[in-house]
């Protein structure tokens, strides 16, 4: 049987030009949106609202995708919410115009990804879903490598023209969705009538009430490490403080993104071979050191050496996560089991970044960063003792 299979790699060239276009954008979205005159309040609003949406939707969405036994039309319709509103973020300036259209950006997010992701377990065995998480997380990130460069190289020939930006990244943002066309729809699993009628925006949370306490053990590790793991943003902000320029800042996201990309897939493999809870275990230690560092670092070569660490817990953590939760899941419940989990984790990351914002504020960055190394002491603690590796590895 071949580990990665056609759908496998349609859905990862999908995420590779969709985050093509989103992270052209990243770098210059909060330049773009202070030059139609919001203010940073109004921007951390926006970005609070948007991440909300698409975190409680991936729940709902999660759980539709179970209920109707369907993945493709959400996956396909998620990417299109998110490919129009690149350009419509640059057709008008209003506040609630970009409101909208940025929400829209992110509810495709919510709609597609519990459905992608399920779409990807049923194409993997127990075995091989570190892989495969693993290579569909590594062609994502590297659409955040390319999508800056992009950006970079349009803003060198054409300074501040911040709204073509938007219309040129709808090409990538078009051209993903049409690539969804490529998918076959397996034949859905039969629904009955009863399980139709309990399809609520929060039903998702019955599924946690319900679910097997292996899935509850596991999500309560997760999320207490989500509720330190504040936003990238800060990592970047800690370099911005230590005196870099914003050039050398934007490229040390983009090696950031490079070494997650080049990793994503080995480490996934590990994870199949070594077993997901010492690949995770590993991925949180690489974390822990770098947050360490990071209350320390001012010097050049230490901030490249803990962002290549950085690149390698991401790659360690998040495909791997995924790859438990589907495995110790019901095949039925993959998309509600993972989006009740994307759910309650973007809250938590919301909590985190406000959390990580107010000790920054009131006691300083090394404070926050050594707060966030220690917490995350506490979680390796609980997955070594609490969750037994025999979870990790096969349906419980």
């Amino acid at each position: 049987m071949k580990i990665i299979s056609k759908t496998v790699w349609i859905l990862s060239f999908v995420s590779l030009f969709a985050d093509v276009a989103s992270e052209m954008l990243y770098p210059v979205m909060p330049i773009y949106l202070k030059s139609i005159g919001f203010s940073i309040f109004l921007i951390g609003l926006l970005e609070g609202v948007a991440e909300a949406t698409a975190g409680l939707s991936k729940g709902y969405f999660g759980k539709l995708s179970d209920v109707t036994g369907k993945r493709v039309p959400f996956v396909r319709m998620g990417y299109l919410l998110s490919a129009l509103s690149k350009p419509l973020m640059a057709v008008f300036v209003f506040p609630v115009w970009i409101f909208i259209a940025r929400t829209l950006d992110r509810l495709g997010k919510g709609i597609r990804t519990s459905s992608r992701d399920a779409l990807l377990s049923d194409e993997a065995t127990p075995e091989t879903k570190g892989r495969v998480f693993g290579l569909h997380r590594s062609m994502d990130t590297l659409g955040a490598v390319i999508g800056p460069c992009l950006a970079l190289v349009f803003l060198y020939f054409f300074p501040e023209h911040y709204a073509a930006l938007f219309f040129l990244a709808f090409a990538p943002g078009l051209l993903s969705v049409l690539i969804t066309y490529l998918i076959q729809e397996k034949k859905p699993l039969a629904i009955t009538v009863n399980e139709k009628k309990r399809i609520s925006f929060f039903s998702f949370i019955s599924y946690w009430k319900n679910s097997k306490l292996a899935y509850k053990k596991l999500v309560i590790g997760l999320l207490a490490f989500t509720l330190f793991n504040s936003s990238d943003v800060f990592l970047l902000l800690k370099v911005k403080e230590a005196g870099f320029s914003d050039v050398w800042i934007i490229g040390i996201y983009i090696f950031y993104n490079l070494i997650y990309a080049a990793f994503g897939y080995p480490l996934g493999f590990l994870g199949d071979k070594l077993g997901f809870k010492k690949t995770l275990l590993m991925g949180l230690c690489l974390f822990a050191i770098v947050y360490l560092g990071m209350a320390f670092a001012h010097n050049v070569y230490i901030f490249a050496l803990l962002f290549f660490m950085y690149g390698l817990y991401a790659a360690a953590t998040e495909s791997i996560s995924k790859a438990w939760i589907s495995n110790i899941s019901d095949k039925k419940d993959t998309a509600t089991a993972i989006g009740t989990f994307t759910a309650f984790q973007s809250i938590c990351t919301m909590a985190a970044s406000a959390l990580t914002g107010l000790i920054w504020y009131k006691a300083g960055s090394s404070t926050a960063f050594f707060i966030t190394a220690s917490a995350t002491s506490l979680v390796i603690v609980y997955f070594f003792f609490i969750i037994p590796e025999r979870n990790a590895s096969r349906i419980a």
